[in-house]
């Protein structure tokens, strides 16, 4: 496989990723009304529509839109820059790394389109159970999500001995 070969890898995982993302996200938009909720998995599971002007967890919420728009759209295109750089430097080979960054990519390039359109991220996935809520999110913070765990796994293999 040539080097120039991994983009179709990056164009396809980032792609499906990023559509899934901004349908899901609009439909949300367009079916329901702010801070609405659906229950799916009664007391575990519901789509709820969330706007999240700040970073996770709400981070820098009650700043001014005007910075929030300077550090998010920043941040967002060196992360994608890097992203890149990362994925260009990464071997054919290494499958796993490669796919791991294409999810990362895909999910950042899906919260930084919110971000410049809207101003802020829609998040409607909500996982809850008794007292303990974690906050709602969205398809871009899951692919972002499992893009790092699968880096991270592959750090500690990497650091581990092969066997003979």
């Amino acid at each position: 496989m040539l080097r120039g070969e991994k983009w179709p890898r990056l164009a396809a995982i980032a792609g499906v990723i990023l559509l899934s993302d901004q349908v899901t996200k609009s439909c949300i938009r367009q079916t329901m009304y702010l801070e609405e909720s659906i229950p799916v998995i009664p007391n575990f599971f519901s789509l709820t529509s969330i706007r999240n002007p700040g970073a996770a967890f709400g981070l820098f919420a009650e700043q001014s839109p005007l910075f929030r728009a300077a550090l998010f759209t920043g941040v967002s295109v060196v992360v994608l820059v890097f992203l890149t750089l990362l994925f260009l430097q990464t071997p054919k080979e290494d499958v796993w790394n490669l796919t791991a960054i294409a999810l990362l990519f895909g999910g950042a390039a899906g919260n930084t389109i919110d971000r410049l359109r809207f101003g802020e991220v829609v998040d409607f996935l909500d996982i809850y159970w008794r007292n303990y809520h974690w906050p709602a999110f969205n398809v871009a913070d899951s692919a972002i999500t499992i893009g790092i765990t699968l880096m991270m796994i592959q750090t500690f293999r990497a650091g581990r001995p092969t066997p003979p």
